[in-house]
């Protein structure tokens, strides 16, 4: 039934290769690489190199009038929704209100802003003289809470933390919205920002190897097959998606059979696969997901197009880009039209999750 079919009908994206869509499909399709040595007098890491969103700087990209306190992971966010659902004049070009609703995939929210409210607690004369004004960006659903706030965005919103998978997670739950008619419309995505203290958290997390670290935003919009048309023409179908969790260290087992059952919901044989996007963690997890994805689909669907070597780790929004690799390969690549392709996703805290989806082509 169409009603319970999920279609991609927009995207936007504040990534490493700039503002907006083109810059990332010109980036992604041309295989630029956007690691650049890390400004030592503006970060405070121990990282060498990162993959920054280049000159972003919140006050300047959304304008002083709400931006004071607001931290670089909302700055991010709310950027990327108002590419989404603005046209480059400013005009509004998706209806918000009751029945649009955003769910976002983060890690922690900004964990720079938890460290900083918290390390004033202790520094200053007394454990209450604090900033007020900087308390909401302490919490992990401040920055898709300050995107409904700057888009009137009054439907349900949802903050969904799940490191790497959550954008995987995030799916499941704007279909399950649509799926209950409690939305007209979602706002999906995932974000993540680069910090010093998310880079001091990670360099110890995994043992101080050279993993370069990136960040940015992706928003799809998506809506049932039934209503489509109002904001434009299917971009692709989302097909399936699952998500577990894996014991002992071992992902294989819970990966695949996240793989095996993902194709089964979908009607979907290995061979059919065009494409199998892997997460490229920078960790042990990286090698199995690719193993298990080679062994299905065979090298070439699993190399055929890839990011995390070009916009480094993103975390939270490693999903959400993987969706926009392939969109942007559906753009300007007529050999992706009517394909069906998978993303898939590995944790190192204990998760991982597959999604199947069908590229519409050119629009």
């Amino acid at each position: 039934m169409t009603a319970d079919r999920m279609m991609i009908t927009g995207w936007s994206v504040v990534s490493p290769y700039g503002v907006g869509r083109d810059a990332f499909v010109d980036g992604v399709r041309g295989g630029r690489v956007t690691a650049s040595d890390v400004d030592g007098e503006r970060w405070q890491v121990p990282d060498r190199r990162a993959s920054l969103v280049p000159g972003f700087d919140v006050r300047e990209a959304l304008g002083k009038k709400g931006t004071r306190s607001m931290d670089r992971v909302t700055g991010l966010a709310v950027t990327a929704v108002g590419r989404l659902i603005k046209d480059a004049e400013g005009n509004q070009i998706v209806d918000t209100g009751p029945d649009t609703g955003l769910v976002l995939g983060t890690t922690t929210g900004s964990a720079q802003s938890m460290m900083d409210f918290t390390r004033s607690s202790l520094t200053a004369e007394q454990p209450f003289y604090v900033d007020p004004s900087l308390f909401p960006n302490t919490t992990m659903n401040c920055a898709a809470g300050q995107c409904a706030i700057w888009y009137q965005l009054k439907g349900p919103n949802t903050t969904i933390a799940g490191g790497r998978t959550a954008g995987l997670t995030a799916l499941t739950y704007g279909r399950r919205l649509l799926r209950s008619r409690r939305a007209a419309k979602v706002l999906v995505g995932g974000v993540e920002e680069y910090s010093n203290a998310r880079s001091w958290l990670d360099f110890h997390s995994r043992g101080g190897d050279d993993a370069v670290l990136g960040e940015g935003c992706v928003i799809l919009l998506m809506e049932p097959a039934d209503t489509v048309g109002a904001y434009g023409e299917p971009l692709a179908e989302l097909l399936a998606v699952e998500t577990a969790a894996y014991l002992d260290n071992d992902p294989r087992p819970a990966l695949e059979a996240r793989v095996g059952s993902v194709l089964a919901q979908a009607g979907v044989e290995p061979s059919e696969v065009w494409a199998a996007v892997a997460s490229q963690a920078p960790d042990a997890t990286n090698e199995v997901e690719k193993a298990v994805l080679t062994e299905v689909f065979g090298a070439p669907a699993v190399d055929r197009i890839t990011t995390g070597d070009l916009i480094g780790d993103t975390a939270a929004a490693s999903v959400s880009f993987q969706i926009a690799s392939l969109l942007a390969a559906a753009e300007r690549d007529p050999e992706a039209a009517g394909k069906v392709v998978l993303v898939s996703s590995v944790d190192r805290s204990g998760t991982v999750g597959c999604a199947v989806l069908r590229l519409m082509g050119q629009v």
